[in-house]
């Protein structure tokens, strides 16, 4: 029987609301303790402000990918601000935290991901932009780490070899409902890899603007 692999992903990023302190620490613990290699887009702004465990993601093995300086929807920069954006990231990405997150790269809200430009624009800069095929919406105020925990793992099983998920590094219920997704997917007889151990490819139906 072949293997089911699917990649946990993680955009680490300033939060749009409070949240609890430690969140972030609190989910690399609990992949630790689990031994699960993830990846981690981490915008530019807030590597800055969380250097410290900027560092513990690739300390601890994970995958590290960009996810903008700003998080600003990158189709209304214009050419120059984009590009500015993005290597902006990059320089504090390799200042910080002492890796190259090319060419992974994260469109902050997916936006732009269906545009044959952006793209092109990613690519010049030597990027590729990651999208997700299950996203549990768990920056939902209203959501539960059981609803994130249920959604999880009914869209990779639906989904099956090479699923990408998508969740954020800070909403205080990612840590414990994602202890209960690696236990259930690994029942299910899920591998938990990184995105660069799957095919990452563009989306095929990008318009051309």
């Amino acid at each position: 029987m072949t293997a089911i692999r699917a990649a946990l992903s993680f955009d680490a990023e300033h939060p749009d609301r409070p949240t609890d302190p430690g969140v972030e620490e609190q989910l690399l613990d609990r992949l630790a303790a689990l031994d699960v290699r993830a990846t981690f887009f981490i915008q530019g702004r807030w590597a800055e402000a969380y250097p410290e465990t900027a560092r513990r993601v690739v300390r601890e093995g994970h995958l590290v990918g960009s996810h903008s300086f700003y998080h600003v929807r990158m189709p209304l920069l214009s050419a120059p601000g984009f590009d500015t954006d993005v290597r902006r990231a990059e320089a504090v990405v390799r200042s910080i935290v002492r890796v190259d997150p090319r060419p992974w790269f994260r469109l902050p809200f997916g936006t732009g991901s269906n545009r044959a430009a952006i793209h092109r624009r990613l690519a010049a800069l030597g990027y590729r932009h990651v999208h997700w095929d299950v996203n549990a919406e768990e920056w939902r105020p209203s959501a539960t780490a059981r609803d994130v925990e249920e959604a999880i793992v009914a869209g990779v099983l639906e989904r099956g070899d090479g699923a990408i998920v998508l969740l954020h590094a800070w909403p205080r219920i990612v840590p414990a409902a994602v202890e209960r997704v690696v236990e259930r997917l690994r029942d299910a007889g899920v591998e938990l890899v990184g995105v660069d151990e799957l095919a990452v490819e563009p989306e095929v139906d990008a318009v051309a603007g």
